[in-house]
């Protein structure tokens, strides 16, 4: 069993420490800093939220995404054929993001996530993994000017950002997480995301672990299993549903167990979590659990989610005691 994340950690910090990056990203809008500026801040956040996910005792972080926007616009600012448009509403949160606009062919010219690998790689005392939000939800939460159909769409994601796990696998990234909590809000497509996955994961001989969130599996498992990943990342919070569902055919795969809850500030017990540990180890044995939060940790103030970590680290520790 490990403990992990699943993407992103809250960038400014509880009060009275100073939010140093809302304060860069203001000056940066306002002419006031140089964007080489912006970025330097931006790497001293990465190195605070790597450190506190280690002193937490987490053992598999990431960079905590300090220098994405949001999920989506993040890469289509960076693969050919986007504009960005107004806000949009992230799925149920009271989160927004500027909605990309696929106006003309899709493609990716450089890398995007590896300097942020490499940098967290750097300044991290435990193991990283690099995150990519997977094109089918790039596509979801896009509008599409461009290609003739969804199925165009998603294949030319597919296709780029392919390339930037290459990329990753490349520059020595030993997992590679994929981000798709879209296809739980359109399950209908799963053929569709059954070819993009094969397209997205073609030639990646890095660990490859997919997580869905904010819903359940239900009506695409155990279909979701033959995909290309290793890991499978299931949300047992929002997505309660799943503590069912995982019974219905055997779980032959590592498991991204997301029992703490990213969206509520109410903290687990060690004793709530071990006892969640307990019952899917009747499904999934210990050794093949990777546990961690239902969702990116965003939603939460920097000292619940440091807070919220620690309690699952020592749940952890106390489940490699007992379950044996």
């Amino acid at each position: 069993m490990i403990t992990t994340v699943v993407g992103n950690y809250p960038k400014i910090p509880d009060l009275p420490a100073p939010g140093r990056w809302r304060t860069a990203v203001e000056k940066f809008q306002r002419g006031e800093i140089t964007e080489e500026e912006l970025r330097r801040v931006e790497d001293e956040v990465t190195v605070e939220v790597l450190r506190e996910q280690a002193e937490a005792g987490v053992d598999l972080v990431t960079d905590g995404q300090i220098r994405w926007e949001d999920g989506q616009t993040y890469f289509a600012k960076r693969l050919t054929g986007f504009s960005i448009d107004g806000l949009q509403r992230y799925f149920d949160t009271n989160v927004y993001y500027r909605e990309p606009v696929a106006e003309g062919e899709v493609r990716w010219v450089a890398p995007i996530t590896v300097r942020d690998f490499e940098f967290a790689r750097a300044n991290s005392p435990k193991p990283v993994k690099p995150v990519i939000t997977g094109p089918y939800t790039i596509a979801r939460l896009s509008q599409n000017k461009y290609y003739p159909s969804l199925r165009d769409f998603v294949l030319a994601l597919a296709r780029a950002l392919n390339q930037e796990m290459r990329a990753l696998e490349a520059a020595g990234a030993e997992i590679i997480q994929v981000d798709e909590p879209a296809i739980l809000q359109h399950k209908e497509d799963f053929p569709l995301f059954e070819e993009a996955m094969g397209v997205l994961t073609e030639g990646v001989k890095a660990k490859k672990a997919l997580y869905t969130y904010f819903g359940d599996v239900a009506g695409i498992y155990p279909a979701i299993l033959d995909l290309p990943f290793e890991v499978v990342g299931l949300d047992f919070v929002a997505g309660y549903r799943n503590w069912e569902v995982v019974r219905a055919a055997p779980f032959p795969k590592e498991l991204g167990f997301g029992v703490l809850d990213a969206r509520n500030t109410k903290m687990e017990t060690v004793d709530q979590l071990l006892d969640a540990l307990r019952r899917i180890s009747e499904v999934v044995p210990p050794e093949r659990i990777h546990l961690n939060p239902s969702c990116g940790l965003e939603f939460l103030p920097r000292g619940a989610a440091r807070r919220k970590l620690e309690v699952m680290v020592q749940a952890a520790a106390r489940a490699r005691e007992v379950l044996v």
